[in-house]
């Protein structure tokens, strides 16, 4: 193989396996189709009912909020895909197109809150974790909980395993490309 060649393909419904089939099913009833990203999953028997599992569960974190930790997880870890999904999915969580791009900055002046949770998700993804005390106790003042503090780490997990997923296959983007920053 040459490095011309594509290494990963986005798997169709034909060549998936039959639990993934079903998945596929259900995805594009829900979605009107089946992104890409979604599909590559499908390589694996399992792995999408996994991802999607961990996607779908409960949070105590909004939907802004989750689109905040979404775009700058997907910034700091340059995956174009999750940046072009998740710039779609935050213009329906009810972000505009500027707000979009100071959240992927982690350069918030539109909402004081939202500011310190990106700044707080963008020193979790460059540090690998390791937060100082100080910016757990920022987001705690600006009335985030620790539960969600939780629900945010757990969310930049499920969005640094598809910026892989997507950095590793370098799949096509089926969605409209984001704004470059």
């Amino acid at each position: 193989m040459t490095t011309t060649e594509v290494l990963f393909n986005v798997p169709t419904i034909e060549t998936v396996t039959e639990n993934n089939q079903a998945i596929f099913d259900t995805l594009k009833g829900k979605l009107g189709f089946v992104p890409n990203l979604f599909a590559t999953y499908a390589h694996s028997e399992t792995a999408l009912n996994d991802y999607l599992a961990l996607n779908n569960r409960k949070s105590s974190l909004t939907n802004k909020e989750k689109e905040v930790i979404n775009l700058v997880t997907s910034q700091v870890n340059e995956c174009e895909y999750c940046l072009a999904a998740h710039t779609a999915i935050g213009k329906m969580a009810g972000f505009n197109d500027d707000e979009i791009i100071e959240i992927r900055k982690a350069d918030i002046s539109f909402n004081s809150k939202y500011a310190e949770l990106a700044t707080f998700v963008k020193e979790a993804v460059l540090t690998r974790g390791k937060v100082s005390q100080e910016s757990s106790i920022k987001l705690l003042e600006a009335g985030f909980t620790k539960e969600n503090i939780i629900d945010t780490i757990v969310l930049i997990g499920d969005k640094t395993i598809s910026n892989y997923i997507n950095n590793v296959t370098n799949i096509p983007v089926d969605f409209p490309a984001a704004a470059t920053i």
